[in-house]
């Protein structure tokens, strides 16, 4: 009766106060072997399961986080104790008294639904697994403290199906790779259990060594060899810069990044592990047009700022977000230049600017806040404080602030107090007007803007009302942006000497000219000659569509080009076929095969939604995309299973796509 007491009770205080186990418990370290089923994809099993824990103050119970997992071979300081599972995590009564550590250890098998995802060949067997941990859902898959201001040193070894190439955080201690492989990975420094990763694949590896001696690990698929450069170009500079600026070593052993398949974000800084989304992979054209390097810094970043020093809550989130975006930012100004820096600093206020004017602007502290103000006003928020304090008094106090908090955790104030210990300065109005307060200081920002010339230059540049000045401006000294900025004010008054610009300018002339005239019709052409997949998407698209004259010319020439990881040239160039009657009659089925083939389980999210949008376009969908369209309902990237949901509501508009759907549905 007595025990059962305990156990309403502590059901009760944990409901209740979930967080206050840590000013009883402080777990230190976690030793486990997990077994990757190759038979059943999707199970997984750790024997053992090993912890250590100190009590801070006596409790009558502990508990792991451990969703949906099943436990056997219970075991406190090598003797057999009884348990609880209430299916969020195993509890273990006992009295424990305060000053004294603890040994527990026992076997557990999962199923994981969230948390670690396994994607499969045709045949079943497992092609890719990866983990996303952030929030609290490493116990999904991992007996671990979903709390994170209890910060572990985890060890970990991993057993899966041989031929795969396994990444965790922390040094790889040793390999052995026979009917199965074997993969033992150690941490030196505690860290919170949500940014524990794993990924299994079949991967080749670049390295590079920073100016400090820290090991870079670049991980790549095999067919992917000719994109390794463009993908992490720039790494290892801004990496030597990030340790240069922030003043603070960084504090792991080793830094490893790897592409996945469908990730769920951009990319998540796991401590020393960073994986992305594969879609940041991209050859050497594709870099004019979108790559990794604002992803990679803002990872990076977050190894000193949310992985050394983490928030105690989500309402000091922004001491994450915002100083990985800011320092990304510092990064990439490193390469590109100041022009480059205030251009972000600018666009990120016009996308400020238009949150505030939808009535959705929230406080830096309100743990509810969007992205936009975590990342945006965050990274705002530094670049004032560090104009009102000075260089100086700034980079001393972040300095002082990692190395006091260092495997710790944070609030603000304990940022706030250093920055005022260097400068000297009071900083409540800082703090009231721009953490606090919820109105978004315009004024401020713009004067900041204003401090650079090429900014000046871009505002001065107007064309809304045509002025002859507008004439000569493509062919003048003004920046690249600001003639941008024309283009895409007076499209329709373009001449010749426009297209003799940059890259960026012409893909401007691609994108916002789509009627073009006939005496400017050799230079628009010469645009399918640029390297840039968004130049050559839309010059396509624009020539075929002025010029039908000229179609069968247009695809002949562009037939060979793929664009970006979801095919973006390559797609455009299936629908115009199928839309050019005498082009290749023959093949009008096969182009058709090809397109629905593009949206089937087995390809990339991000090309699926695309076959999936030029299949709504052409009106051509049957029961193999309908079916691939329900499978996508239950991805587990968010956004692919959100689109194919809301599709699914457009097409059963049409009563003969609904009565395909409803039968597959029964089925």
């Amino acid at each position: 009766m007595k025990r059962f007491f305990q156990f309403t009770v502590f059901l009760f205080v944990f409901g209740n106060a979930v967080a206050q186990q840590t000013e009883y418990v402080d777990f230190k370290r976690v030793e486990a072997s997990v077994f990757v089923d190759q038979f059943e994809v999707g199970e997984i099993f750790g024997t053992p399961y090993k912890i250590e824990f100190y009590i801070v103050k006596s409790t009558d119970s502990i508990y792991i986080n451990a969703v949906d997992m099943k436990f056997d071979t219970v075991y406190l300081n090598n003797e057999k104790v009884d348990f609880t599972n209430t299916g969020r995590e195993i509890v273990i009564f006992k009295r424990f008294k305060k000053g004294n550590n603890y040994n527990l250890h026992f076997n557990f098998y999962a199923k994981p639904k969230k948390a670690m995802y396994f994607f499969k060949k045709e045949d079943g067997s497992l092609d890719q697994l990866w983990t996303q941990g952030q929030g609290k859902y490493t116990s999904h898959w991992l007996p671990s403290i979903d709390d994170v201001n209890d910060k572990i040193e985890f060890n970990l070894t991993f057993n899966t199906p041989k031929n795969f190439k396994v990444l965790s955080n922390g040094k790889l201690r040793d390999s052995i790779v026979g009917l199965f492989g074997n993969w033992f990975f150690g941490m030196q420094k505690p860290m919170s259990s949500y940014l524990v990763a794993l990924a299994v694949g079949s991967y080749e590896k670049k390295s590079e060594v920073s100016r400090s001696g820290i090991p870079l690990e670049y991980y790549y698929y095999p067919k992917d060899s000719l994109k390794v450069e463009p993908t992490y170009r720039y790494t290892k500079q801004m990496f030597d810069f990030l340790e240069d600026e922030i003043g603070v070593p960084y504090p792991w052993q080793n830094y490893k990044q790897v592409p996945v398949k469908d990730f769920l974000y951009s990319g998540m800084e796991n401590t020393s592990l960073t994986i992305f989304s594969d879609s940041f992979v991209v050859d050497s054209i594709a870099f004019q047009d979108k790559n990794y390097v604002t992803v990679n810094a803002h990872e990076l970043a977050h190894q000193w700022f949310g992985n050394l020093v983490t928030a105690t809550s989500g309402t000091h989130h922004w001491l994450q977000e915002g100083f990985a975006t800011y320092y990304a930012l510092l990064a990439e100004r490193a390469i590109f230049g100041d022009d480059h820096y205030y251009w972000q600093l600018f666009e990120n206020a016009q996308e400020l600017i238009d949150q505030e004017r939808s009535g959705k602007s929230t406080s830096l502290l309100n743990p509810k806040s969007s992205s936009t103000t975590f990342y945006k006003k965050g990274a705002w928020a530094l670049h004032v404080l560090r104009e009102r304090v000075g260089d100086s008094a700034f980079k001393l106090a972040v300095k002082a602030y990692l190395e006091k908090h260092q495997f710790a955790n944070v609030e603000t104030s304990d940022f706030i107090s250093e920055v005022e210990n260097t400068s000297g300065q009071d900083l409540s109005a800082f703090v009231s007007e721009w953490l606090v307060g919820e109105t978004l200081p315009e004024d401020i920002m713009v004067t900041s803007l204003k401090q650079s010339a090429f900014l000046q230059e871009y505002f001065m540049v107007d064309c809304e009302t045509y002025t002859s000045k507008c004439k000569d401006y493509l062919s003048s000294y003004i920046s690249d942006k600001a003639k941008v900025k024309v283009i895409r004010q007076i499209p329709d008054k373009i001449e010749a000497s426009a297209f003799q610009n940059s890259l960026e300018v012409r893909q401007a002339l691609a994108r916002y000219v789509d009627k073009i005239p006939v005496e400017l019709k050799p230079q628009y052409e010469s645009l399918l000659d640029d390297e840039s997949y968004l130049t050559i998407e839309n010059t396509l698209y624009h020539l075929w569509a002025n010029f039908p004259q000229d179609r069968i010319k247009y695809l002949q020439k562009t037939k060979d080009i793929i664009g970006f990881n979801d095919y973006n040239v390559r797609l455009l160039w299936l629908a115009l076929h199928l839309n050019t009657i005498a082009y290749q009659p023959e093949k009008k089925q096969a182009v058709l095969s090809e397109l629905i083939g593009y949206s089937l389980p087995e390809q990339h999210f991000e090309l699926r939604i695309n076959a999936f949008n030029y299949l709504k376009l052409l009106d051509a969908f049957e029961i193999q995309s309908i079916k691939s369209l329900l499978d996508a309902t239950t991805h587990p990237n968010w956004r692919f299973s959100k689109f194919a949901k809301d599709l699914l509501l457009e097409l059963e508009q049409n009563d003969s796509y609904k009565v395909i759907i409803n039968t597959l549905r029964k089925k």
